[in-house]
């Protein structure tokens, strides 16, 4: 399930819920906390449905290039895993519906286009080098409006945003192709340009919303986690240093949102967003990321 990950899907959904707060004019201490707990779970049953489905439609390949992965190591039969996935997605649409208590709820909706929008990625879209990245970042930008959704009235005045986090797991995406067998400077150089794309529409965003001084400590610390990794890969283009590259990647997905937050004027729920990210760490020494 990828468990440092499904930390930085949480994220996304806070990242939204202090959007959702500052379009509808509600301070996020005033919110009652069973919504927002039920998007949080449905995220981290989206996400871990996801990457256990992933981990299915892989198996052959993982018994060649990641045999230590619980399919091919036998920890877990196929079919097991399959059945697994499909109950942790359907978990996570039911707790999007109950956040409003209605089918008809645009989180419901969301909720069900990203678990679509998993499936189709490990199934067909991961094998597309164009429109896989794009597939992939969809279920980002579609994660960050589950959280927004908590407001419905915030999808159409800040959907525009959820662009950002596709353009940046796009990124991502086309890094990680190099992890087993190495990669291309060009590429890592194209991940570059997303980034600073992701970083100013952060900080453009922030200058509008009078927030530029909270926004700005907060994207240092994104600054650097997601560049050093980045500029070693760069000089030396090896699967292991592409790895550490995409997995600084994910993990400064949580203080990307954190940025987000504060760009929204919600400092201090950023800080509680970045509190995220030791956890995520700690995670990521014990489980796999990438």
């Amino acid at each position: 399930m990828r468990p440092a990950n499904i930390v930085t899907a949480v994220s996304d959904i806070l990242a939204g819920v202090a959007i959702a707060c500052f379009a509808v004019g509600i301070k996020w201490t005033d919110l009652s906390f069973l919504p927002p707990f039920l998007l949080v779970v449905s995220t981290i049953g989206l996400y871990g449905g996801g990457v256990v489905f992933n981990d299915v439609f892989d198996a052959e390949l993982d018994k060649t290039e990641r045999p230590e992965r619980p399919i091919p190591s036998g920890l877990i039969s196929k079919n097991s895993a399959a059945l697994f996935a499909t109950i942790l997605l359907i978990f996570a649409v039911v707790a999007a519906a109950l956040a409003h208590e209605q089918l008809s709820s645009p989180s419901f909706f969301i909720a069900l286009a990203i678990a679509i929008a998993a499936v189709v990625y490990d199934k067909w879209g991961k094998h597309h080098s164009f429109l896989g990245p794009i597939n992939m970042g969809l279920c980002r930008g579609l994660n960050l409006l589950l959280g927004m959704s908590i407001f419905p009235e915030a999808l159409s005045a800040y959907w525009i945003i959820s662009i950002v986090p596709i353009i940046y797991i796009a990124a991502i995406t086309m890094i990680s192709r190099g992890e087993v067998h190495g990669g291309k400077k060009t590429t890592l150089f194209a991940a570059i340009i997303f980034y600073f794309i992701v970083i100013a529409s952060i900080l453009v965003t922030a200058i509008g919303n009078g927030s530029f001084l909270y926004t700005v400590g907060f994207l240092v610390i994104f600054i650097a986690l997601i560049f050093p990794p980045l500029q070693k890969a760069l000089r030396e283009p090896k699967g292991p240093l592409i790895g550490r590259a995409v997995k600084a990647g994910v993990i400064g997905l949580i203080a990307m949102n954190a940025s987000w937050a504060a760009a929204f004027g919600a400092f201090y729920f950023a800080l509680l967003i970045l509190l995220l990210l030791p956890l995520s760490l700690w995670l990521a020494k014990l489980f796999a990321v990438t």
